[in-house]
């Protein structure tokens, strides 16, 4: 007798993947005729992927009938592009604050995300935790003039910042002086909990901080940055626990 391949175990996994998450039902003896292979084969599929985390509910007997536990739900859960980026965005700043009480399921959850995703997004996330810095908490004086960024400024902002493009901001200043500025996003800054988008700058056409939470509008534009090492950016960190 032939011994299956990887391949061809893989592709029984989809399959039986795919009937367990149908409304149809769905008995261990019919798929495993579909397949060509043994009950006894099936039941091994299913075990794997129990082991793997889907809770897959099946009656004894050949025809067994197979289905998921009825609380299962993660499994369809759909994000938008927005979403997506937001939550690429939460989990990096949660693998660089290295917190062991959340970091038990981080990299599978984004490994996870990942797989969703083109090979060139792909690449971009990967070094998203290495753009993320962590800094000293807020002081007095900042949070007596912070107020939480409006969420369409975060989504953009994050776009903007995951796919490297410049944007077009309106910011109002210390003084409340409002200017139109062209920045591109390479580093976010968490002093918990204001953030700070490390940028430069196109109209002072250098290196520049802005407190997010003062960005009062953002428009994502079409063409992208290269990537500055963070050395650039060391100077205009100086004193920014003030601002």
């Amino acid at each position: 007798m032939k011994r299956a391949s990887t391949h061809d175990r893989l592709q029984r996994l989809e399959v039986l993947t795919a009937r367990v998450k149908s409304e149809d039902p769905t008995t261990i003896g019919d798929v495993a005729k579909e397949l060509g292979v043994s009950v006894r084969t099936i039941n091994r599929d299913i075990q794997i992927l129990r082991d793997q985390g889907l809770p897959i509910d099946a009656d004894r007997g050949r025809g067994g009938g197979i289905r998921l536990h009825h609380s299962w739900g993660i499994g369809r859960i759909n994000l938008n592009y927005t979403e997506a980026v937001d939550l690429l965005v939460s989990l990096a700043v949660a693998e660089q604050m290295n917190s062991p009480l959340f970091m038990a399921q981080l990299k599978n959850i984004r490994h996870k995300l990942m797989a969703s995703f083109s090979p060139s997004m792909s690449h971009k996330v990967k070094g998203l935790k290495a753009r993320i810095q962590i800094g000293e908490s807020s002081s007095s004086k900042v949070l007596s003039t912070y107020a939480p960024a409006a969420a369409p400024v975060v989504g953009h902002l994050h776009q903007s910042f995951l796919m490297q493009q410049s944007s077009q901001i309106t910011y109002c200043s210390m003084d409340d002086q409002k200017t139109k500025r062209t920045i591109q996003p390479h580093y976010l800054l968490l002093c918990y909990p204001v953030w700070y988008v490390l940028a430069w700058d196109e109209l002072r056409y250098d290196i520049r901080t802005f407190r997010c939470d003062r960005i009062l509008k953002i428009e994502v534009q079409e063409d992208t940055f290269k990537l500055l090492p963070i050395s650039r950016f060391k100077k205009s960190l100086e004193g920014i626990n003030a601002i």
